[in-house]
């Protein structure tokens, strides 16, 4: 292996183990209570407050995803399935709870999730380097960058699917642990 490419490589590691131990985390807590997160039951309310009928089911496949996607890019397997199904789970999040919060993080909005979206993209496009499962098993040469983004759009398809399932008008408002609250202002 090149210089260049060992280097290109190791940093596509680094890249997919912070991206991808960080998302499976996320679905561990909404799933498990991992991490001091909420667990299936809060997560599945606070999927209804959301709009989405049966809550539950939502909140499962939603972590469930995110344990899937996070564990393929950690791993970098099957490229660009794990970039996919994270930009999925990200379009929905902005949309049901970020986007009205604005941009940035500090005020509850989209910032992080932009992050990890284009982070996705990236793997999705430009591969997993030569420490990846899918550079083991030989994987990593059979597609390319169009398929990367081919797979992309099927996850933002699978966003607008999902979306399409909420409900007309929403329940009370929840709190990002999934405890139901009154309505209450977003901080400045």
């Amino acid at each position: 292996m090149e210089r260049e490419d060992y280097f290109r490589s190791l940093a596509l590691l680094v890249a997919r183990a912070g991206l991808g131990g960080s998302i499976a985390a996320h679905g561990a807590q909404k799933l498990f209570g991992a991490f001091g997160g909420p667990g299936i039951e809060k997560t599945g309310k606070f999927f209804e407050s959301l709009g989405f009928a049966d809550g539950e089911r939502y909140a499962r496949a939603a972590s469930a995803t995110e344990l899937t996607s996070g564990a393929l890019i950690a791993f970098g397997a099957l490229n660009p399935l794990g970039p996919a199904m994270l930009l999925s789970v990200m379009a929905v999040a902005v949309e049901t709870v970020h986007r009205p919060k604005g941009y940035f993080m500090d005020g509850g909005g989209y910032e992080m999730n932009v992050m990890y979206a284009l982070l996705a993209l990236l793997l999705a496009t430009q591969g997993q380097g030569a420490f990846s499962i899918d550079s083991l098993l030989g994987l990593d040469k059979r597609l390319g960058a169009l398929h990367g983004w081919f797979a992309m759009l099927g996850g933002f398809g699978a966003a607008l699917a999902i979306l399409s399932q909420r409900q007309k008008e929403q329940p009370p408002s929840a709190s990002a642990n999934g405890a139901v609250r009154e309505e209450q202002p977003t901080p400045a």
